[in-house]
């Protein structure tokens, strides 16, 4: 099987868990492509990446970050994917817009599980990848071993294209076992071909015979030849591992070091041979390349204080020019980026990925054409699992948070703002500690708004386990007109769940019609805070008797009387602390499911059940009823047994009675 090689530009996503060494890739394949004079880093704060002051700050990535390359004539953007899984949405969202995604990992075969859900992700999507093992010069332990590793959590079939070469236990070059050729590194140069050493002829040939018979497992032809001991064509196996990465059967794996630019070269020269043309992510996205309507569709959405808005977008169809008017306004400008930096461009064509300038109403995720705006689905996004509470540290600048949250959150569409009025406390949902930090960070450093954080409020409610009945009067005189109301009330539980229940028994006009209502009114009011300091619920209060002036009574002092009989009755009636609980389904790898259960019974959740996680081989789904009080830091506990990787989903269930210890530190805090 022989395929040309692709044409056209082309886009390509570094992902892989933090650390990995992503931006120092991109430095080095933008070095060695002569992008930049010389190769920057992100310690010293050079890099063309990161170049956010929250990025630097941290010395991690924390947005998406496109850069542009050209390879012995072939046109690549790459974008540059935040590691932390807090940030994993920025990845999702790139990665609906390139041609083929290169994990990037670490030679660490016991944290080859923290690629498991990257890959899943990846293969559901249908995406061509690659997987990029770095820092092979600081590796221990057997190439092959790590690649059964890799090959555990994974579902596609993984192909080794390299064996590394040792001397005195250094790496100092590889074998591609494609082309069957020994090369040595050169640092910061290309690598030499060399012979190949006679030590390293018996394990090259078993791997390589092991590469083609993965690639026979797609193809009956290649079967055939390595049955009857036939060489197969260089140029055969060359389009099996084309064609074979398209359909996504395989994964091809290359070893190297970005740091020293060991094994880039020999990643680009497969990137521009292998990636498949923009027209294939296009067919893949529902997309007709070869249409002429102009489709966009928002990768990433860059606000400055300075500069404005920008949307960064993949051309899917047609050809694109600045001043252009789409359905959701005109192009204000067309740029191509460079990390931080910007390069004024006039045109676009399918398959690039620039950046719009003044499209105002476009947010990341929407697909843009002529006629009309398609807007990303809800079920795209991630469940935000963690949340802080938001007071602005001066008063006055409540507008301002306003309207500069209103721009975080269109940079990151994982934010989300929630006016919670059972606690009257404005919050900041995001995916951990980390990630809401950076948002308050660049609400400071773009916008000047300091923001105080805190813990949220739990919604206790209180409820009351006995009936009672209480009469209360209300009346006072000063002067002409005086206030008179006097009601008998009896005050009864309900069953949970069922809300607030008044109605009224009055025989012979005791209480008249008009002052009912206003009575009702007062008990509403009085429930708001009961006696323990909670909204009450699931209560029923009747009205079946009193008294009336016919000159001094009136709405209000019915309403009045109403709250003073609440008040004194309600204590009557054993008040009792509800708190919610909320039904959590979390999901992990089945090694760590005890550790996971023990952190579940240590928040007093009661464990409901477990099964396989649907799809996912050697992953456990736990469902459990968790304390909201005991939910809002779960999250950080679950990554830290899991390598990162649990997650969960919550949603309020049910109250629940709250009685000793518990309930009385919940007091002592209120008071």
């Amino acid at each position: 099987m022989v395929v040309d090689k692709p044409k056209g530009p082309r886009s390509v996503a570094l992902v892989g868990p933090y650390s990995s060494g992503k931006t120092t890739l991109l430095e080095a394949i933008l070095h060695i492509c002569e992008e930049t004079d010389r190769k920057g880093s992100v310690p010293s704060g050079t890099s063309c990446g990161d170049s956010s002051k929250e990025a630097r700050e941290r010395q991690m990535s924390v947005e998406v970050n496109a850069a542009h390359a050209n390879y012995l004539g072939d046109e690549f953007t790459i974008l540059d994917c935040p590691g932390s899984v807090e940030f994993f949405q920025e990845s999702e969202n790139a990665l609906a817009g390139v041609d083929a995604a290169v994990v990037v990992c670490e030679p660490d075969g016991e944290r080859a599980l923290t690629l498991s859900p990257l890959l899943k992700c990846l293969e559901e999507k249908g995406l061509p990848t690659f997987i990029f093992v770095n820092k092979m010069d600081k590796a221990h332990g057997s190439v092959h071993d790590l690649f059964n590793s890799l090959q555990a959590v994974a579902d596609r079939a993984l192909v080794l294209r390299q064996v590394p070469i040792f001397k005195d236990d250094i790496i100092t070059g590889y074998v591609d076992l494609a082309s069957e050729r020994a090369y040595v590194y050169k640092e910061g140069e290309a690598s030499r071909v060399i012979d190949l050493p006679p030590e390293m002829a018996e394990e090259e040939g078993t791997s390589r015979f092991e590469m083609l018979e993965k690639l026979a497992d797609f193809d009956d032809h290649l079967m055939e030849e390595l049955l009857e001991d036939i060489e197969p064509e260089r140029e055969e196996i060359y389009g099996l591992l084309q064609n074979d990465l398209r359909e996504g059967l395989v994964t091809p794996v290359f070893l190297g070091s970005a740091e020293n630019d060991n094994g880039v070269r020999r990643l680009l020269k497969a990137l521009r041979h292998e990636v498949p043309e923009a027209s294939v992510a296009a067919e893949r996205n529902g997309f007709d390349a070869a249409s002429g309507e102009p489709v966009v569709q928002i990768l990433k959405t860059y606000m400055s204080a300075q500069g404005g808005k920008l949307s960064l977008g993949r051309i899917w169809s047609g050809d694109i020019k600045d001043g252009e008017t789409l359905f959701a306004g005109r192009i204000g400008g067309l740029y191509r980026l460079q990390g931080g930096k910007s390069e004024k461009i006039t045109k676009a064509m399918p398959g690039d990925i620039v950046a719009f300038g003044r499209l105002d109403e476009v947010q990341t995720g929407d697909i843009l054409m002529k006629d009309k705006t398609v807007a990303m689905s809800e079920d795209q996004m991630l469940a935000p699992v963690y949340s802080i509470a938001l007071v602005p540290e001066n008063r006055d600048d409540e507008v301002k948070l306003s309207a500069a949250l209103a721009k975080v959150l269109e940079e990151d569409n994982s934010l989300k703002v929630e006016h919670k009025q059972e606690t009257q406390e404005l919050l900041l949902w995001g995916q951990g500690e980390i990630h809401l930090n950076v948002a308050l960070d660049r609400m400071r450093n773009k916008y000047g708004i300091s923001v105080k954080s805190r813990r949220p409020k739990v919604a206790y409610k209180e409820a009351i386990r006995k009936a009672a009945k209480q009469h209360a009067r209300y009346k006072k005189q000063s002067g002409g007109h005086g206030q008179f109301g006097d009601v008998h009330i009896e005050i009864k539980p309900l069953p949970r769940g069922s809300g607030f229940n008044f109605e009224e028994k009055i025989v012979g006009g005791s209480v008249p019609k008009q002052y009912i209502p206003a009575v009702e009114n007062g008990v509403k009011e009085y429930l708001l805070e009961g006696p323990l300091g909670f909204p009450v619920v699931d209560v029923s209060v009747t009205l079946f008797d009193g008294q009336f002036h016919s000159v001094d009574s009136s709405e209000n002092s019915f309403r009045s009387a109403a709250r003073i009989a609440m008040s004194e009755g309600m204590p009557k009636c054993d008040p009792v602390l509800l708190e919610p609980i909320y039904k959590v389904e979390i999901a992990m790898p089945s090694e760590h499911t005890s550790r996971v259960n023990s952190i579940v019974s240590g928040r007093r959740g009661q464990i409901l059940g477990f099964d396989a996680r649907d799809g996912w081989d050697g992953w456990d789904m736990l469902v459990a009823m968790i304390p909201e009080s005991e939910v809002h830091d779960l999250i950080v506990d679950l990554r830290s047994v899991t390598l990162g990787v649990g997650t969960y989903r919550s949603e309020f269930d049910h109250l629940q009675e709250l009685t000793g210890q518990n309930a009385d530190k919940v007091l002592q805090n209120r008071n």
